[in-house]
């Protein structure tokens, strides 16, 4: 009984809309028609502003960190559901129920999770390591996508290593492949783009119609 509520409460969690919720709050108007029309931090951050994008950052990690904090602690689940926990918030935000399952790439969620799993499980060299493999290439290129790519494409290995645990690294290795393929099924169009591919590598954090 208690596993099924972890789940569901990780599912729910991550289904809160936060870009959603704030740009109606700031600019009155539905992420979904701008930018992108990705329902998350970074596309927030491009049509509303720095603040709204970075509230919405920081809700997205809060729900997916809430979710494994709420299994483990209050339901007292084992590692395994836990983890499963926060890969149901990542589902909830990729697919939210409020919003006809149509949300954002689950970046915010799942390294939000990973903020409480890798200390917790006794792996903080992982999370300093994940942090690096995100700031530095952020860094150089100022492209979120690519900068949080590598590092989820580094995760197994990390969870692997600090671990040995089959369960984790294979976990790690669905979450890389999940928000690999939303981020190419939600980026096709854009992407037959010249422009929009060369920020593949550099993104200069604007869209190309506003003066980038």
């Amino acid at each position: 009984m208690y596993t099924v509520l972890s789940l569901l409460i990780g599912y729910l969690l991550g289904s809160i809309p936060s870009a959603y919720l704030i740009t109606r709050r700031i600019a009155g108007r539905d992420i979904r028609q701008l930018g992108g029309g990705n329902v998350g931090g970074l596309n927030t951050f491009r049509e509303v502003g720095a603040g709204a994008g970075i509230t919405v950052a920081l809700m997205d990690m809060a729900k997916g960190a809430l979710a494994v904090s709420v299994s483990y602690y209050l339901l007292a689940q084992n590692t395994q559901w836990v983890i499963l926990t926060g890969f149901a918030a990542v589902i909830g935000h990729n697919w939210p129920i409020w919003l006809d399952f149509k949300g954002g790439k689950g970046l915010g969620p799942a390294f939000g999770a990973m903020l409480f799993l890798l200390p917790v499980y006794g792996l903080p060299q992982q999370l300093l390591i994940l942090a690096l493999l995100v700031f530095i290439p952020l860094a150089i290129t100022r492209n979120v996508a690519l900068a949080t790519g590598i590092a989820l494409f580094s995760l197994p290995f990390l969870v692997w290593y600090g671990s040995y645990s089959e369960f984790a690294t294979l976990i790690s290795v669905l979450l890389f492949l999940m928000i690999g393929i939303k981020f190419v099924l939600d980026n096709r169009k854009s992407l037959r783009d010249p422009a929009n591919r060369r920020n593949l590598i550099v993104d200069h954090w604007k869209r190309p119609d506003k003066g980038s």
